[in-house]
């Protein structure tokens, strides 16, 4: 069997450590590890599958000893600096940020759902953003049987999606309620407004249409993983005070009837997603038991009856794991076969 390097860049953050907490698990064989960040991390040394790793500091000259893979978790500017390095020395490069998401040449997978379109890859394969993901491995399917007409998009986005800053400030707002003193206030460290005890309808920038940035790339990037450039959808995207794993509430309206028993069904046999709809023993899916997992956890499935072949689904999924670090892990194992 081939033996197949690997890089890990971005390996202190939060989906770094995430993806090598993944492939801790997954241990694929033959497979040699190196873990780069920025000078700023270098020298960190993390214990991963028995050994202890020295991160080394992300260079120019870095991927001049052969890598096959490369996983990037270390934002839109390190890869645009460095995945096109990385890829014209023959390393196939799967980026976790938006550097490369919406460019045509490059290929934007999720591999339950568009894995045939990586054959026209140049070494930059874009992983999608970590809510787009949940949502098109639960859409697919669905569109191939009763064809997409519309789509409506209301997220709760964890904490974790907005990095190590996002995870303090939601403890230090949890840490000044317990000690119930105003002297606890601490200056938020990556939000505009406290998270604690708060609901967000802010994440990343506004833009001059009055979406965020992550309304936009949900709407833009669902459109080109289902291959519909022209698909109707409107997106929401609200940070929630939750750890880990985003909610979704997605109201889809179809070209063809159905029933909610075929929605099920297909949902049941499709790959990556746990239905969980039982709401007479209050069971459906919460972050909690999403945590950890790499599946989407599908529930709340009922016709919306305000208009024709309509569709309410809660969709849920942890997103350092199948809405960024193992998605890219699938991708790479699927390429090395």
């Amino acid at each position: 069997m081939k033996n197949y390097k690997l890089a890990i860049v971005g390996a202190t953050g939060l989906v770094g450590r995430t993806a090598l907490r993944v492939l801790e698990e997954k241990n694929i064989p033959n497979l040699e590890y190196t873990l780069f960040s920025s000078s700023k991390s270098a020298g960190t040394k993390i214990k991963f599958l028995g050994k202890e790793y020295v991160v080394q500091e992300l260079k120019d000259d870095s991927f001049d000893s052969g890598f096959n893979f490369a996983i990037f978790s270390a934002g839109a500017q390190t890869s645009k600096y460095f995945a096109p390095i990385a890829a014209s020395k023959g390393c196939i490069v799967i980026d976790n940020s938006s550097a490369f998401r919406m460019d045509e040449n490059v290929p934007l997978i999720v591999p339950e759902v568009n894995f045939k379109d990586i054959i026209n890859h140049s070494n930059i394969i874009a992983n999608p953003n970590c809510s787009t993901i949940q949502a098109v491995v639960v859409l697919k399917p669905l569109d191939d049987n009763f064809k997409i007409k519309r789509i409506v998009y209301s997220t709760y986005q964890a904490v974790s999606g907005a990095g190590k800053l996002g995870l303090q400030d939601l403890e230090n707002g949890s840490n000044a309620q317990l000690q119930q003193s105003s002297t606890a206030k601490t200056q938020l460290l990556k939000f505009s407004h406290p998270i604690y005890d708060n609901c967000l309808p802010h994440i990343d920038s506004f833009l001059i249409n009055g979406y965020t940035k992550e309304e936009m790339k949900m709407i833009n990037e669902t459109r080109k993983i289902l291959g519909h450039p022209n698909l109707p959808i409107t997106a929401t995207a609200v940070r929630v005070p939750v750890k880990n794993c985003h909610g979704e509430s997605i109201n889809i309206e179809f070209e063809k009837t159905f029933s909610i028993n075929e929605v099920k069904s297909i949902l049941k046999n499709s790959p990556g997603i746990i239905v969980k709809d039982d709401i007479k023993n209050d069971i459906y899916p919460i972050a909690t038991e999403a945590n950890g997992h790499d599946d989407v956890f599908v529930g709340r499935i009922r016709k919306d009856y305000s208009t024709a072949n309509a569709l309410n689904l809660w969709v849920v999924a942890d997103n350092l794991r199948k809405g960024a670090a193992s998605n890219a892990i699938q991708i790479m194992e699927k390429l090395i076969g």
